[in-house]
């Protein structure tokens, strides 16, 4: 048995149709939402004036509003008392300072002002009067030059009279140079005794022959006794 098919009955018949109006509808739609606009409700005003009318307009009178006066100030008391102090004050008293005719007026005598005497170093290179070694008297009316000169003649002497190699530089083979610093004082003794050199024992020795030295005749600067530093080497060679 054959199946037949109704032509009515036929969806494919107004396909065609039916695709384009619902493409139209589409875009119809499609046009709509992008043509679509909102606006914010605002309620907008003309706030500006027309400047005829303002002068157009009658301005009402007004009245000025008077403040009152300050009251006046109390009045002062007519009575014043008035009270005492039971403390008394005495008064000061100030007195002239000028002297009358009459007073007579003491004359205040000098007063002698004694100079203090710093000690101060002069050193043997500058000073005026060179400390005088003993032995060196002779030698004071020749200058200064030839005081110094004896000066330092008698030191070479006294180091090498009293010179001693110490044992235990000799044993460990020291030797070398000491600078021996010391200061000719005012009397004319010596102290102030420093050393530097490459052994202690070596160092030692020389202070001992500095501490021998013999008191000397001080130094002067312009007629008064100073403090003469003075400096000296001192040799230790081995043999």
């Amino acid at each position: 048995m054959e199946l037949k098919k109704n032509p009515k009955a036929d969806l494919r018949k107004n396909s065609g149709m039916y695709f384009v109006i619902g493409l139209a509808v589409v875009m119809f739609l499609v046009w709509q939402g992008l043509e679509w606009k909102t606006y914010d409700k605002t309620n907008e005003y003309d706030i500006s004036m027309n400047v005829e009318d303002m002068l157009d307009e009658e301005v009402p009178m007004t009245e000025q509003i008077k403040t009152p006066p300050p009251p006046p100030p109390p009045a002062a008391p007519e009575i014043i008392e008035v009270v005492e102090d039971e403390e008394e004050v005495e008064e000061t008293v100030i007195e002239s300072t000028e002297t009358s005719q009459e007073e007579e007026v003491i004359e205040v005598e000098d007063v002698e002002v004694e100079e203090i005497e710093e000690d101060i170093d002069v050193p043997f290179a500058v000073i005026e009067d060179v400390p005088i070694f003993p032995g060196c008297e002779n030698q004071k009316g020749k200058g200064a030059a030839a005081m110094r000169t004896c000066f330092q003649q008698k030191m070479n002497k006294h180091i090498s009279k009293n010179f001693r190699y110490p044992e235990i530089a000799q044993e460990m083979g020291v030797q070398g140079r000491v600078s021996v610093m010391f200061v000719i004082q005012k009397d004319g003794s010596i102290g102030g005794v420093r050393m530097r050199g490459p052994d202690r024992n070596l160092e030692k020795e020389a202070k001992r022959i500095i501490d021998k030295l013999p008191r000397m005749t001080p130094g002067k600067q312009r007629g008064r006794a100073v403090r003469v530093p003075f400096s000296i080497p001192i040799t230790f060679k081995l043999q």
